[in-house]
């Protein structure tokens, strides 16, 4: 009986740890995202695709899908937000519903 239960805490915890460690690597892309995209030489789409990339190398190309820049403010500067949607990860890392959310900004790069 405490077997069975030591299983499931243990479990648990893997799990716990899986979806901590998606979030974080949606985070860190979507920022990585919008520091390229602040640049003064580049685009929205560039801190788009670097996203993307980030999120396929990390976790899959399911969790790609759905990355949206655009302009923003960034304590009151002008600045880039990318935000990523993807489906949350509720066994291993298939999902059966849900939505994990992260956005993350950076200031625009002020040429000069």
């Amino acid at each position: 009986m405490v077997s069975g239960l030591l299983v499931a805490l243990v479990l648990a915890v893997i799990h716990a740890t899986l979806v901590i460690h998606v979030r974080h690597t949606l985070q860190a892309s979507a920022w990585e995202g919008a520091r390229l995209a602040s640049y003064y030489d580049t685009s929205l789409s560039d801190g788009i695709e670097l996203t993307r990339r980030l999120i396929i190398q990390g976790v899959g190309p399911g969790y790609a899908q759905s990355v949206d820049a655009r302009p923003g403010t960034v304590a009151g500067q002008p600045g880039v937000v990318v935000t990523v949607s993807a489906p949350f990860p509720a066994v291993g890392l298939w999902s059966l519903g849900g939505e994990l959310r992260v956005e993350a900004a950076a200031a625009l790069e002020q040429p000069g």
